[in-house]
């Protein structure tokens, strides 16, 4: 049974910080790119930073680079995003997603990832 199991997310003050954990079990997660994505409310799925299998290439959206790290431990099965310098703007609920069709490279389009976890809620707020 695949499951995709997020947790990390909660209350955080404007500066402040967080770390994202994603764990993959069931599958070979070594085998694909994988990505973070966020849903703020009211509003649609943006692709927030995506990895390759070997880590070798990340991408991010313009609003959090510089400010987010995506990272994974294979031997863990489990990906990680940390969250410095959080805004207001980053509220949302993030999730984590595993692309079937792509390892060596990684996009940041929701609709290329078919694995998904359940999201954990971020809430930055004074």
């Amino acid at each position: 049974q695949m499951q995709v199991a997020e947790s990390g997310g909660g209350l955080v003050q404007p500066g402040g910080s967080l770390t994202l954990s994603c764990k993959v079990s069931g599958l070979r997660f070594e085998w694909y790119a994988a990505g973070w994505f966020r849903q703020a409310s009211g509003k649609g799925r943006e692709g927030i930073s995506c990895i390759s299998d070997d880590g070798a290439i990340t991408k991010h959206t313009d609003s959090v680079r510089g400010r987010f790290t995506i990272s994974r431990d294979d031997s863990q099965s489990t990906l990680y995003l940390q969250l410095n310098g959080l805004e207001p703007e980053d509220t949302g609920v993030y999730y984590c997603a595993l692309d079937s069709r792509r390892s060596s490279f990684c996009v940041l389009d929701d609709h290329e990832y078919q694995w998904w976890g359940q999201g954990t809620p971020v809430t930055v707020s004074s």
